[in-house]
C-alpha cells in the first residue's frame, strides 16, 4: 500500500481529484507541481505540507516562493523541478497528471529512480512509448494506468489467465459534444461549443481533444504500449453514457467490461491502492438511472484526428510523436480562436505524414520530432 505520493500536475482536474483520494486514504504528499496556477498550489502547500512544490512556468517562480516563504516547503521550477518531484526519495508512487509532452522526461526519470508510476499523461506513451516501456522494464518498476479506459482494461485483465487468451481490447468513447455531426456541421463550431463535454469535467486541452476525438486516437496508441497489443487488435466503440469504461475480449469470444459512474476518482484510487480496493467517495452505480446503454461505430472520416492516430501506428517510428506535437499546437490555436475546429484534424494529419517513420533511440529524437511537428503547424496555418 502506498503511504506517500508525489503528484505532478496537482492543480489540474486529475491532480485535484487525486488529492480527494489522498484525503480519503489519509496518505502523505511528498511533492506537488503546477504549471502556473500558483494560488491553488499555495493552498495545497498549506494543507498538505509537501517537502517540495514546483512551478513549471519559471516566470511565476519568484512570486510563488515569496508567497510560501513562511512554510518549510522547498520550491523549484521548470523541467528540473518536475524531474526533482518525479524522483523525490520519500515518495512511494509518482502520479504524473501533467498535460502534454512535458510529462515524458519526468516519467523516464521516475522509472530510473525505481519509482512506481501512476500515469495519467497519455502523451508520454504516445510520443515516447518505446523509451518509457524500456525504462520501466529495465528498472523493474510498475506502471499503472489512470485514464479511465486504460484502467478499465487493466482491471478486466486481472482475470486473464495468460496473454494468449486475450483476443481484443475495446476502448469506449463518449463521442464528445459533436457526436453524429458531419464535416459540414462542424465548419463553424465555436470554442465554447467544443468545451461543452456531455459527461466529463476535464481541463480545456483534453476537452477539445475529446471533441476532435484526438483523445481516443492517443488512447489507442497508449493502449498498444501499455498492454503490448498490436493496433489491429484494439477497437473503438462510441458509448454515449460513459458507464462502460472499456472492455476486453477473450479468444472464446467472452467479453469482460468495467462499469462505473463517470468519475475519475475510481481509476485514480485503483492505481494508488492496487491490488487492493477500498471504499471511495464516488457515487454508487445504479443502472436503472440510465435505463439503456447505447453503442455506435466511430466516424473516422469526420474526426480526422482519430484517423491520423491510427495511421501513425501503422507508419510507426516517430509518427505518433509528430501527431501528438502537432495536436498540442493546433488545439491551443483553436482555443485562442486563431484556426477553425476542422483545421485541427487537417494539421495533425499533414504533420504526421510529414514525419519520416524512423525509430526513437533517445529522448532527443522524440523532442526533435515534436519540435518539427509544432513548427510544421505554425508554418502551415
Amino acid at each position: 500500500m502506498v503511504n506517500n505520493i508525489s503528484i505532478l500536475g496537482s492543480t489540474g482536474s486529475i491532480g485535484t481529484q487525486a488529492l480527494d483520494v489522498v484525503d480519503n486514504l489519509s496518505l502523505k504528499v511528498s511533492a506537488i507541481t503546477a504549471n502556473r496556477n500558483i494560488n491553488v498550489l499555495e493552498e495545497q502547500v498549506r494543507k498538505y505540507k509537501p517537502a517540495l512544490a514546483v512551478v513549471f512556468d519559471e516566470s511565476k517562480y519568484s512570486e510563488f516562493k515569496r508567497n510560501i516563504a513562511d512554510t518549510n516547503t522547498e520550491v523549484s521550477c521548470g523541467m528540473e523541478g518536475l524531474i526533482k518531484a518525479a524522483t523525490i526519495d520519500s515518495a512511494d508512487l509518482i502520479l504524473n497528471s501533467v498535460v502534454g509532452m512535458v510529462g515524458l522526461q519526468p516519467t523516464i526519470f521516475a522509472a530510473k529512480a525505481k519509482k512506481d508510476i501512476a500515469l495519467a499523461n497519455k502523451e508520454t506513451l504516445v510520443a515516447g512509448g518505446s523509451l518509457v516501456m524500456n525504462a520501466v522494464k529495465e528498472n523493474n518498476v510498475n506502471l499503472y494506468p489512470v485514464d479511465s479506459e486504460h484502467s478499465a482494461i487493466f482491471q478486466c485483465l486481472q482475470g486473464c489467465p495468460e496473454k494468449k487468451a486475450l483476443k481484443r481490447l475495446i476502448l469506449t468513447a463518449s463521442g464528445g459534444p459533436f457526436f453524429g455531426k458531419k464535416l459540414e456541421d462542424l465548419k463553424n463550431v465555436t470554442v465554447e461549443q467544443a468545451l461543452n463535454h456531455p459527461n466529463w469535467d476535464m481541463g480545456a486541452k483534453i476537452t477539445i481533444d475529446s471533441a476532435t476525438m484526438m483523445n481516443k486516437g492517443l488512447e489507442i496508441i497508449e493502449a498498444s504500449w501499455l498492454f503490448d497489443m498490436p493496433a489491429d487488435k484494439i477497437d473503438v466503440v462510441v458509448h454515449r453514457e460513459s458507464v462502460i469504461h472499456s472492455l476486453i475480449e477473450y479468444v472464446d469470444n467472452s467479453v469482460l467490461a468495467q462499469l462505473g459512474v463517470p468519475d475519475m476518482r475510481i481509476p485514480i484510487q485503483y492505481a494508488i491502492t492496487y491490488p487492493k480496493r477500498f471504499e471511495s467517495p464516488v457515487k454508487q452505480l445504479n443502472l436503472t438511472d440510465y435505463g439503456k446503454l447505447t453503442f455506435f461505430e466511430p466516424d473516422y472520416e469526420t474526426f480526422k484526428c482519430l484517423k491520423a492516430c491510427k495511421q501513425a501506428i501503422d507508419r510507426g517510428g516517430l509518427c505518433a510523436a509528430a501527431a501528438n506535437g502537432a495536436n498540442e499546437v493546433a488545439n491551443a490555436m483553436f482555443r485562442e480562436k486563431k484556426i477553425s475546429f476542422l483545421d485541427i484534424g487537417d494539421l495533425v494529419m499533414d504533420a504526421m505524414l510529414n514525419q519520416d517513420n524512423v525509430e526513437a533511440e533517445t529522448v532527443d529524437d522524440v523532442l526533435k520530432a515534436d519540435k518539427t511537428a509544432r513548427e510544421f503547424v505554425l508554418n502551415n496555418i
